[in-house]
């Protein structure tokens, strides 16, 4: 069995372009990252791929900002076509007053910053398709390690100036890094 960095790296590179889709809103990019049987569970979103993309942009969209941190990933690789790994997440959600996904975070009738702390178990796999062989997500297990709820102030970046602030469309500075993932 041979592992190469660039299969770790091409793993890597999921993960990442999965944190840039969730928090810019970039529901498109799910097709490039996950293969077209993929399932998905973490807490209430539980399904296929396509099911999870609907299930979070209910949870996400009307969140007014979001971060997903990822830290270290192991990986045990189960021959040169399948890879487990564990990635521990920090996501940050900005929660508006009248959020309407209270059995994710609840409406506490104003802006609060709801914490998740957890891990992505993975099943990666590398199959053949249009660009040759490619590691995608196969399966998804989302686990929490602890939840906290936050009363904040200063989050809301309304009148920040024009370029200061990241934005949930192509406005964004980030569009030419994920344009390969934009397809």
């Amino acid at each position: 069995m041979t592992i190469r960095l660039e299969d770790r790296e091409a793993i890597r590179d999921i993960l990442a372009a999965y944190a840039h889709a969730i928090d810019r809103r970039r529901w498109g990019m799910m097709e490039r990252l996950f293969h077209p049987d993929a399932t998905f569970k973490f807490g209430l979103v539980e399904g296929d791929w396509r099911g999870f993309v609907e299930q979070a942009r209910a949870i996400i969209d009307p969140c007014l900002a979001t971060q997903h941190q990822l830290g270290q990933t192991i990986f045990g690789f189960d021959g040169e076509t399948v890879c487990h790994t564990e990635t521990y997440m920090t996501a940050m959600h900005t929660i508006p007053p009248g959020y309407p996904m209270t059995a994710a975070f609840p409406d506490k009738g104003m802006i609060y910053s709801g914490i998740v702390a957890g891990r992505y178990v993975d099943r990666f796999e590398k199959r053949s398709g249009a660009n040759g062989a490619e590691w995608r997500i196969a399966q998804r297990t989302g686990l929490y390690d602890w939840r906290e709820f936050r009363v904040v102030e200063g989050v809301d970046l309304s009148n920040t100036a024009e370029g200061a602030a990241g934005y949930h469309d192509e406005r964004d500075p980030s569009t030419a890094a994920v344009q390969g993932w934009l397809g």
